[in-house]
């Protein structure tokens, strides 16, 4: 579980954290198109019919390819899991954030990266619950969700690291402390407002501005920001 950094660069990539040893990806132009729908359509079914109840021949006929086509590409359900993982953790850690244009204020873009953070998450609920649900009986998986929080964490932490150089946030902080306290709150805030809330059938859902308001506040006091202190 996790949320943006301020201030993250465009260039940065995520480190590696696949569950498991995935296939190099196909060198044709076919084989990746052929990868590519059977991801698209694991997800699909994954999200449709949960982990325990997706049967390979669903996702090969979802996808309108042969069976056989599937061992070209990956060893089991639990490897294009772990495929579709990484797509929707790129997704979430590369959200593709408009960056916030003739302005020096780091509470601007703080508010911009949780907006584009939680956005992504919404998007990926569906996975977000279908993880935590995976890693309570898959120990590879259970890893995953680690190692995914982790880089998270490290990320939030360089960015707040950096707002302490600069003199924004509270130089008496731990950055690391700090990074795990608030990328925390978000998280389970985050996974409320999208995972539990559907599954309770709420009538109410959280209002998304309001949720990415009260993040950014709360981020901003926590660091004790110019302004919000």
């Amino acid at each position: 579980m996790d949320t943006t950094a301020p201030e993250e660069t465009d260039s940065e990539q995520a480190p590696p954290v696949a569950p498991f040893s995935l296939r190099e990806p196909p060198t044709t132009k076919r084989g990746a198109r052929t990868r590519a729908a059977l991801v698209k359509a694991a997800r699909k079914v994954f999200e449709r019919d949960g982990y325990l109840d997706t049967r390979l021949t669903d996702i090969t006929k979802e996808a309108q390819c042969a069976a056989g086509s599937f061992y070209t590409y990956f060893t089991n359900k639990e490897e294009v899991l772990a495929a579709v993982l990484l797509e929707a953790q790129e997704d979430m850690m590369h959200p593709g954030m408009g960056r916030v244009q003739g302005t020096d204020d780091p509470y601007a873009v703080l508010e911009a990266s949780n907006r584009a953070y939680l956005a992504a998450y919404k998007r990926n609920a569906k996975l977000m619950a279908l993880l935590e649900q995976v890693a309570q009986v898959e120990p590879e998986f259970r890893e995953f969700r680690r190692r995914r929080g982790d880089a998270f964490i490290r990320r939030n932490a360089r960015g707040i690291a950096d707002l302490q150089a600069r003199g924004v946030a509270d130089r008496e902080v731990d950055p690391m402390m700090a990074s795990r306290a608030l990328s925390g709150m978000v998280s389970v805030m985050a996974y409320n407002a999208f995972v539990r809330s559907e599954e309770q059938a709420e009538e109410t859902p959280v209002d998304f501005e309001e949720l990415v308001s009260t993040v950014t506040r709360l981020w901003a006091n926590a660091l004790r920001f110019p302004g919000h202190r």
